[in-house]
């Protein structure tokens, strides 16, 4: 708690001003971030539509806004993947609906442009991309990894070719 504290500034006791307790702040935390990620997913598709695009460029603006959350935010998928089965099952069940959410976006882009693709395959080629993605923890540490440009265009080929195998 102290080091949470410390990093947004106040003691960690100061977090209970906020918060009722850890419950609540891991809650926030794992709601906040499945949250965000399908409301930014939805402004990506919907932006994209309004500017006339296709679905592989939708596909383009889905994966760019995933890789910057996996670039930017790898200390709440380690979060996420440890703590998400303590959360209260309320909880619980929000993250999983909107984690649900998300994925359908993305498979309702896929099967866009890959017609052809069952759903089913579809859907679980995107959540082989998550995976794929979601890895950045495991990269090493942020200084370990090459630069964060280069990062990004790897996951990017490599998202784009895991998905580009539902027309082979």
């Amino acid at each position: 708690m102290d080091e949470i504290g410390a990093a947004v500034g106040i003691s960690g006791p100061g977090l209970y001003r906020h918060f009722a307790g850890k419950d609540a702040m891991l809650a926030e935390l794992l709601v906040g971030i499945s949250g965000r990620l399908f409301a930014g997913g939805r402004q990506r598709v919907a932006d994209a539509a309004e500017a006339g695009a296709g679905p592989a460029e939708v596909l383009d603006a889905l994966i760019d806004g995933h890789i910057d959350f996996a670039l930017d935010d790898r200390a709440l998928i380690t979060l996420h993947d440890r703590e998400l089965g303590q959360l209260r099952d309320t909880d619980r069940k929000l993250v999983r609906s909107l984690q649900r959410q998300y994925v359908e976006l993305w498979v309702d882009v896929v099967r866009r442009l890959h017609p052809d693709a069952a759903e089913a395959e579809a859907r679980a080629a995107v959540h082989a991309v998550f995976g794929l993605l979601n890895s950045t923890p495991h990269l090493g540490r942020p200084g370990a990894l090459p630069s964060r440009a280069a990062t990004a265009a790897l996951l990017r080929r490599l998202a784009l070719g895991a998905l580009a195998t539902l027309s082979a």
